[in-house]
């Protein structure tokens, strides 16, 4: 049998752009969907909070159904291209749509929209996300090869991230102003509209890259993971338990973050200049966590081990968050102060997601050599799934905030003006104090079960080794 080749540059490269543009429109619908529909088209906060988690927990029968399809899929273009084209093209008219809602829609109408446009952007995004991580195997040889392509697209799915934290507001009112909205509200209403018809079609095309020049070498038996196999999986594996444990409280101490700053800016910080501010701290912000995964963690890697910077990046997070609430306790408007913050909390975001993903890799190994089998495809769906479903629960606890402290627009008021002093005070400890509790959990369960240090990982791969050339 003929040996597969490496993959090349240019395949390497099709596949990372399609992770690009998929993280670009999750992040989209993550951390806007919320703001656009309380916010600028009225919907109740809490009505949208519950939408959001409800669709998220939809996800995780919806995911393990999409993966039964692919694996039954058997065309001339392979297993797992066509799904990813049509999921493709089909979640980008669903997002274009889910930010186009009708302006004369309103009360339970739009209500209806807003959940109706949601759950099917949410089915539409599995059937492309699903064959996208699972045809790794059908066009890589097995081990560090399969490693490391995930772990590229895992980081070029943290610069799609990225790059929407970073243009989204500034794109926005700029595309409003073109379309000729008339007052603030319509200018983000019509900026919204073609900023997601934007993403919509580079997604399209960063995705017809990935089919077009990714082949699917070989036929592969797809396994696919239905809810008992994950939680049967992880009740197995002490270890994938704990990292599952600490991806979902680092995505949630990120979405909620990434929810309410909006609000921050907008009605607390400076709401004059709230756009640019935004704009400059999540540009900063996005900036950092694109080099940290890039440039900052190799360079750490050279010197201290994945568990040190593990630590470090916890640190760092915890102390972005503390300075962030220092500073608004000052009452300061100096939007170059926040800039310490981003560049902490983004930094540590960034090293966090790559690392994360190495830790998780370290399990499968674990549980191969504890229970003799290797759960590696049932371990990595529970991670799309539970990063999902901390979305899911973050959007529900911002939307809580947003309620509680009464956080929207003043119609009465010719211009754009702060909140209640009492209600900005709840936003700024909600903001940075959750999170902070929210790390702190991940960081304690992390601390007292994770054992999958180097060591250990290495003498894991010399008896998995053995037990191999035993046989």
């Amino acid at each position: 049998m003929e040996e597969k080749k490496g993959l090349s540059g240019k395949e390497k490269f099709a596949y990372g752009i399609g992770a690009v543009g998929k993280d670009m429109v999750y992040m989209l619908s993550a951390s806007y969907v919320l703001y656009y529909y309380q916010d600028i088209m009225g919907v109740s906060a809490v009505a949208m909070g519950v939408i959001l988690f409800i669709a998220r927990i939809f996800d995780a029968f919806n995911d393990p159904i999409m993966g039964i399809i692919v694996a039954k899929t058997k065309t001339k273009w392979g297993k797992f291209r066509p799904w990813l084209f049509v999921g493709t093209l089909a979640n980008a008219v669903v997002l274009y749509l889910m930010f186009a809602a009708p302006p004369a829609l309103n009360g339970g109408g739009l209500v209806a929209y807003a959940a109706a446009t949601y759950i099917l952007w949410g089915v539409t995004y599995t059937m492309m996300d699903i064959p996208y991580w699972s045809m790794i195997p059908a066009f890589t040889r097995s081990g560090k090869e399969r490693e490391n392509l995930s772990a590229l697209a895992r980081s070029c799915a943290g610069v799609g991230s990225a790059l929407i934290t970073i243009v989204t507001v500034l794109s926005v009112s700029a595309l409003g102003n073109l379309a000729g909205g008339s007052t603030a509200t319509e200018v983000e209403r019509l900026g919204y509209r073609y900023f997601a018809l934007i993403i919509a079609v580079l997604f399209v095309l960063f995705t017809t890259i990935t089919c077009i020049a990714i082949k699917e070498k070989s036929s592969v038996d797809m396994q696919t993971a239905t809810v008992k196999d994950m939680f049967k999986a992880l009740f197995r594996n002490d270890q994938a338990m704990t990292m599952v444990v600490a991806i979902v409280m680092i995505n949630m101490a990120l979405y909620i973050t990434s929810n309410l700053v909006i609000y921050f800016f907008k009605y607390d910080f400076s709401p004059a200049q709230w756009g640019s501010n935004y704009t400059l701290f999540n540009t900063f912000g996005g900036a950092f966590q694109i080099l940290a995964m890039m440039i900052l963690f190799p360079v750490l890697r050279k010197f201290l081990s994945t568990m040190k910077i593990f630590y470090v990046s916890f640190s760092m997070a915890f102390a972005g968050y503390l300075v962030l609430l220092l500073i608004t306790f000052t009452g300061s408007t100096n939007v170059y102060l926040l800039l310490i913050p981003a560049f902490l909390i983004m930094s540590a975001i960034g090293m966090l997601n790559v690392i994360v993903t190495v830790f998780l890799a370290n399990t499968v190994d674990y549980g191969e050599l504890k229970n003799n089998r290797r759960d590696e495809s049932v371990i990595f769906s529970m991670q799309t799934f539970v990063v999902k479903l901390a979305s899911g629960v973050a959007a529900l606890a911002a939307s809580i905030v947003i309620e509680v402290f009464h956080i929207k627009k003043d119609e009465t008021a010719e211009v754009l003006t702060a909140i209640a002093p009492s209600y900005r005070m709840g936003l700024r400890m909600c903001m940075t104090l959750i999170p902070i509790a929210v790390l702190l959990v991940g960081l304690v369960v992390f601390k007292k079960h994770y054992i999958l240090n180097e060591e250990k990982t290495a003498e894991i791969e010399a008896k998995l080794q053995e037990r191999k050339t035993s046989v």
